[in-house]
């Protein structure tokens, strides 16, 4: 009976005693190759998103943080990463973000980067389809929660009215899994409480370490390279960077992708995602709304910490497929609405550069399906954030935070009402 019982769980009690010894050793891997910099930089795998020390490196390198979500993946030859290879831009874009990441997500990831970025730059691109009336869903907070990057906060961030609002928002959508000794801690920080000697000495000497020690051992292990997605799209661009042929070609490759739907949408997406429910689609997004929404106050804590950070930053606001959102019934003074609403909580702070795209959606190839870009609208990004990312010096900046966005009274502001907001 014994062997037997051996047999079974011999092999598992082992694997788990090697892999417990190794988490435990001083074994450290060396700092990330160059060649892990740049497949980690278009991987947008969730132990990036979620790790420290690549990010870390990378900012040290010459890589700039592009933050966003789904859209980010959406790697034609256009794509701002396949653009700084092919024509060698000095400093490369290094994607933060998959489908489900919003602003809460990272700025976690942004923080826990301590003095790297420091006085340097980053590009966010904000997607209107964050801003839903309940913000973001806790499922997808809590698939890309780290709770490294949350032992960063709770040991760094000063007590004040986004470190509060922050805690309180990775509370109400963190599992119950959380730590014990984590949860308290981030119940003190709510309620603007220091941390106890038992929580420091805890998160410090064991939790952290270990965190960190995992993050060196695996992060590195399991980046899932978009190679042959660059290679396919190197193939494409002309030897020189010319806007009107790059143009030409942006307008080629559309044209042959959306062949044969209404909408201008890429063929394999229509036909597997809207063609067998498309009369069901019909008029169904009349009612959304991103202008109230928690997403605004959470999009705060990003500005925050560029600010503190003193970060130059390029804001790009992508639009809708027009021809969608017709059918659909979303509405474009919605869409607008949104835009100024966002606008004026970048502006009003002091983030003046802001690329909108909201009103391009009717451009023909600009997006490569319902609300992604695709080939002409890359192109017209990449025309904005080359020349920004030449330099990753923020130089000058001057911000006027204020704590006002993080309150309730904001995320309800009607986007047309947005001037009265402060009165």
């Amino acid at each position: 009976m014994f062997k037997k019982l051996w047999l079974i769980f011999g092999p598992v009690l082992i694997a788990g005693a090697c892999l417990g010894a190794l988490l435990l050793s001083p074994f450290r891997f060396s700092h990330p190759s160059a060649k892990t910099l740049s497949t980690a930089a278009t991987s947008m795998s969730s132990n990036v998103i979620k790790g420290e020390a690549i990010k870390d490196a990378a900012f040290n390198a010459d890589y700039i943080p592009v933050i966003g979500s789904s859209e980010l993946s959406r790697m034609d030859p256009l794509h701002p990463s396949v653009m700084a290879e092919k024509y060698d831009w000095k400093n490369k874009p290094f994607l933060i973000g998959a489908p489900g990441t919003q602003s809460l997500t990272h700025f976690l990831s942004l923080q826990a980067t301590g003095q790297h970025l420091t006085g340097k730059k980053a590009v966010v691109i904000i997607s209107p389809q964050w801003f839903v009336p309940r913000g973001v869903k806790s499922e997808m907070f809590d698939f890309f929660y780290s709770p490294l990057q949350t032992s960063y906060f709770l040991v760094h961030a000063k007590d004040s009215a986004a470190t509060r609002y922050a805690a309180k928002r990775i509370l109400d959508l963190t599992s119950d899994t959380t730590s014990g000794v984590m949860r308290d801690a981030l119940k003190n920080k709510a309620l603007g409480l220091p941390l106890t000697t038992v929580q420091k000495v805890y998160i410090n000497n064991i939790k952290r370490p270990g965190l960190q020690h995992q993050d060196q051992l695996f992060s590195q292990l399991f980046i899932h390279g978009r190679e042959k997605e660059l290679a396919k799209g190197l193939k494409v661009l002309p030897d020189e960077q010319d806007l009107q042929t790059l143009d030409q070609v942006a307008t080629t490759l559309g044209r042959k992708a959306t062949a044969g739907n209404p909408f201008g949408i890429q063929k394999k997406f229509y036909e597997q995602r809207i063609l067998p429910n498309q009369a069901k689609l019909k008029g169904e997004q009349s009612n959304f709304n991103y202008e109230s929404s928690p997403e605004f106050s959470d999009f705060q804590l990003m500005l925050d910490f560029f600010a503190q950070h003193k970060m130059a930053v390029q804001f790009i606001i992508p639009p809708v497929n027009a021809r969608w959102a017709s059918y659909t019934g979303l509405s474009q003074d919605m869409l607008n609405n949104f835009s100024t609403k966002i606008s004026y909580q970048l502006k009003s702070q002091g983030f003046n550069n802001i690329v909108d795209m909201t009103k391009d959606g009717n451009e023909d190839y600009f997006m490569q399906d319902t609300i992604h870009l695709g080939w002409r609208g890359w192109l017209k990004v990449d025309q904005h954030v080359q020349p920004f990312m030449a330099t990753k010096k923020a130089g000058k900046v001057s911000y006027k935070i204020s704590d006002d966005y993080l309150d309730r009274s904001w995320q309800d502001v009607a986007g047309n009402q947005v001037q009265d907001f402060e009165e």
